[in-house]
């Protein structure tokens, strides 16, 4: 019997696709690692430079970064921005016409009128609109003459065109110096002289330890509210005092061009190193700081002058130290303690008395116990010899005399070696 039946169908082999992953980029992979590598953090570290930096910013004075290429100097200013949180613009002087920084001109409906107005660039609107911000203006050594005059406005009066940038914006550059600037040029004296001069060079330790992912933090100076008025005091007697003594150092314009293009003193300078001197004592500020500031902004010459002064001005009063020579507070730097005690033998030699005699004695042992005994010798001496005849020898004295009979015999024994004395004369 005969069935009708269909043939059977064709059963498909073809394999069904499983659902596969959808394959990471290497880009996106690279870019998980580059975010890794610029995770780091920031910690508090004692840094002279860094802070002498942001003293000078706090200031709103234009700073000068000086440093060999590669050495930190971008790094250090886009930190500074992040920590201040203050809006970073950047803009590479050697890049730019010198109508970049004096304003396009632009001509209106009439000029004959109106006159032809000096526009801005984008990135000075952008500043004033912000409100504030830390302009960086980088590779200031490459910028020709012309570009550097054209900055002098900027620099000084915070002047772009017929803009006016607002007082919350810093100005802070950096340069190379010309023997490792590319095509580099000195700075004309005019434009360095606008600058807080900073010598920028690398820590090994901060540097160590930042590529292990922490770096120096940068923070404004705290100020004291209370030193303010004592701060301003003190630096204009500061500044005042050394230039009624020396005033020819009140405008000194370097005879090399490679100096006229750094730090000098003129009426300018002198004017930013009162306002630095007032900032750092108001922030308690360390003497290395200051050295950095003042040396920084009227050279090195003028900028040790002005800080022995400074030095001298925190010497105690000799008259004070006479009037309670048992609690009396001796500077521990040994040079200032010396200049203290000779102070003191000079205002008994002044006024010679037998009880400020004997009060310089208890000082002078005094200072024979809180400091080196080598710093009482020549005091010591020099006291002594104020002695008059009916004065009683002090008991003070027997303290002392070991120390100087001891000076005495080692001066004698170093003249013998010398052969600056017979053998005999030191017995």
């Amino acid at each position: 019997m005969l069935t009708n039946t269909r043939p059977a169908a064709p059963v498909d082999s073809t394999p069904i696709p499983m659902s596969t992953p959808t394959p990471v980029s290497q880009l996106a992979v690279a870019e998980q690692l580059m975010t890794l590598l610029r995770d780091t953090t920031t910690e508090p570290r004692p840094d002279a430079q860094l802070e002498a930096l942001t003293l000078a910013v706090a200031a709103d004075l234009p700073v000068l970064l000086w440093g060999e290429p590669g050495i930190g100097k971008t790094a250090a200013l886009t930190q500074l921005a992040a920590s201040l949180d203050l809006p970073l613009t950047t803009v590479i002087a050697s890049v730019h016409e010198p109508s970049d920084f004096s304003g396009l001109p632009i001509v209106g409906d009439d000029p004959a009128e109106q006159g032809v107005p000096m526009a801005p660039p984008d990135w000075a609107v952008r500043l004033v609109r912000a409100g504030r911000g830390l302009l960086f203006l980088d590779e200031l050594s490459t910028a020709p003459p012309a570009v550097q005059a054209a900055l002098l406005r900027l620099v000084l009066e915070r002047r772009i065109g017929t803009l006016q940038l607002p007082p919350g914006v810093r100005i802070v550059a950096a340069a190379n110096p010309r023997s490792s600037a590319a095509d580099g040029w000195e700075l004309s004296p005019p434009l360095a002289n606008r600058f807080v001069h900073l010598q920028w060079t690398h820590d090994h330790e901060v540097v160590v330890r930042g590529l292990g992912g922490t770096w120096p933090r940068a923070t404004l100076p705290e100020l004291d509210p209370g030193k303010l008025p004592g701060a301003v005091d003190i630096a204009r007697r500061a500044v005042c005092g050394l230039l009624s003594a020396r005033p020819t150092l009140v405008h000194r314009l370097p005879s090399t061009e490679t100096r006229r293009g750094g730090p000098w003193p003129s009426p300018r300078s002198w004017d930013m190193t009162l306002s630095l001197i007032a900032f750092a004592t108001a922030a308690g500020s360390s003497r290395e700081v200051l050295s950095l500031l003042v040396r920084g902004t009227v050279g090195d010459g003028p900028g040790l002058e002005l800080l022995a002064g400074l030095d001298r001005m925190d010497l105690p009063d000799p008259e004070t130290l006479l009037a309670d020579p048992a609690a009396a507070l001796l500077p521990e730097r040994g040079d200032l303690r010396q200049a203290a005690l000779d102070g003191v033998v000079a205002a008994v030699r002044t006024r010679p008395d037998r009880a400020r005699w004997d009060a310089a004695w208890t000082l002078l042992v005094r200072a024979l116990k809180t400091g080196a005994p080598d710093l009482v010798v020549v005091p010591a001496t020099a006291l002594a010899a104020l002695r008059q005849e009916d004065w009683d020898v002090p008991e003070a004295i027997e303290d002392l005399a070991g120390v100087v009979s001891l000076s005495r015999r080692a001066d004698r024994a170093a003249d013998r070696v010398a052969g600056r004395v017979p053998a005999k004369a030191g017995r």
